[in-house]
């Protein structure tokens, strides 16, 4: 189709887009139940294109496009955040008529939520192992297990930059989680100290640790929201519920930038 002949609905794919949204029963909130999950898969999307490109900019240590970028990504996290705030106007007698339609299906399960994780630090090979047999998906996961997180990449900036970064968090295993170091908490120190002798790196750190702010805040609504409309039952596909997100909700990806504010 030529651009001149292109519509509105052609350009965006609204009818293939629409169209995807199929309630499974006569449910009236399963429409916005609906909605919430998939708007909020087409933002995560959007947040992975993001974080993938601000992590090659910091690679080529090319700062300002990457700030832009994570700037974005916090935004989009605004969105997230408040999609809970509709979503929690589904009481739990609405959700006890959703429910029974949705089989074993579960948040859980997004991909594209796991990605994020990974990209951002928090590996587990156990959640990878949820999508064993699902394809690309799969793939996907177990690649992005191998790459370093945004935050690995920053460390190796600061090295590149002369600040001293442990070898043995510069060359690791990348699948594994991160565990904190006070060499590396030391170096965020000297940065925190010489804001103007560092400022990109200063506002790299900034722009790291608006990311995590905002990723638990949109981790607290999923927690709230869930405890709002099914209280402490577990999940569906037999899932934790409650209890679980409360775990994660503590969770930190960079936490010598949290720890180094004591040592301010």
């Amino acid at each position: 189709m030529s651009s001149a002949d292109m519509t509105y609905s052609d350009y965006l794919g609204l009818d293939q887009l629409l169209s995807a949204t199929q309630p499974r029963s006569d449910a009236h909130d399963e429409m916005l139940f609906i909605t919430i999950h998939q708007a909020s898969e087409l933002w995560m999307k959007l947040t992975l294109h993001e974080l993938n490109a601000a992590r090659a900019a910091i690679i080529a240590d090319d700062l300002n496009p990457a700030f832009k970028m994570m700037a974005r990504v916090s935004r989009i996290q605004h969105q997230l955040i408040q999609s809970w705030e509709v979503l929690s106007t589904m009481t739990p007698s609405d959700y006890s008529v959703v429910r029974p339609h949705l089989g074993t299906s579960s948040g859980f399960q997004s991909a594209q939520y796991r990605l994020i994780e990974y990209l951002l630090g928090n590996k587990n090979p156990k959640m990878t192992a949820v999508h064993e047999g699902r394809g690309t998906d799969y793939e996907l996961l177990r690649a992005a297990e191998r790459q370093p997180s945004l935050y690995d990449e920053a460390l190796r900036l600061l090295s590149r930059r002369g600040l001293d970064i442990p070898g043995t968090h510069l060359q690791r295993d990348f699948t594994q989680g991160y565990q904190a170091s006070a060499e590396i908490e030391a170096a965020w120190l000297a940065i925190y100290r010489e804001p103007d002798r560092y400022w990109d790196l200063y506002e790299l750190a900034e722009k790291l640790v608006d990311l995590q702010y905002h990723f638990q805040l949109w981790r607290f609504g999923h927690l709230k929201t869930v405890e709002r409309v099914i209280g402490f039952k577990p999940g569906t596909g037999g899932t934790p519920g409650v209890p679980y997100l409360a775990e994660v909700v503590a969770k930190t990806f960079f936490p010598e930038l949290l720890t180094v504010r004591t040592a301010l």
